[in-house]
């Protein structure tokens, strides 16, 4: 879809009373979402809660759940250098490029990660042993996501 077009259907949304419009054409895809409009009152954010002196509070770190950086082995961390979708096999039903217990060298392909209908090579940057997947196949990540532990 040239980009002519992507932007007479984002002026058609925000003109109009629909708030979203999808549209295939061939192999591409587009959503468009309308959004608050701009300087819209936002609701304010609660007032916080005074703890009494001597009060012991739980952090975000205590409250992690397993498989989260906070639970990680201790090790090397190989994180992810952009945002895309996590896919630790070239295709389904494949073989994982690594699994724990792996050994793997530098440049070994640990995973690859699927950004904008591209398959991004993730490669190990250090030499050693899997000892941790810190990310299920098909999730999504964020950039600077911890991905594998290697140690």
């Amino acid at each position: 879809m040239d980009l002519r077009k992507l932007k007479t259907l984002i002026d058609l949304v925000s003109e109009s009373a629909i708030s979203e419009l999808e549209i295939t054409e061939g192999d591409g895809r587009v959503r468009i979402v309308k959004g608050p409009p701009a300087g819209s009152a936002m609701a304010a954010p609660a007032p916080l809660a005074q703890v009494p002196a001597g009060a012991q509070v739980a952090t975000a770190a205590d409250a992690a759940p397993p498989g989260t950086a906070a639970a990680a082995p201790s090790g090397h961390v190989v994180k992810s250098p952009m945002v895309g979708t996590f896919y630790r096999a070239p295709e389904p039903g494949a073989e994982p490029f690594a699994s724990v217990g792996t050994q793997v060298e530098v440049g070994t392909t640990l995973c690859v990660i699927e950004a904008m209908k591209l398959l991004n090579e993730i490669e190990a940057d250090k030499a050693g042993t899997v000892k941790a997947i810190l990310v299920e196949n098909g999730q999504p990540v964020e950039y600077g996501q911890p991905l594998f532990v290697i140690e």
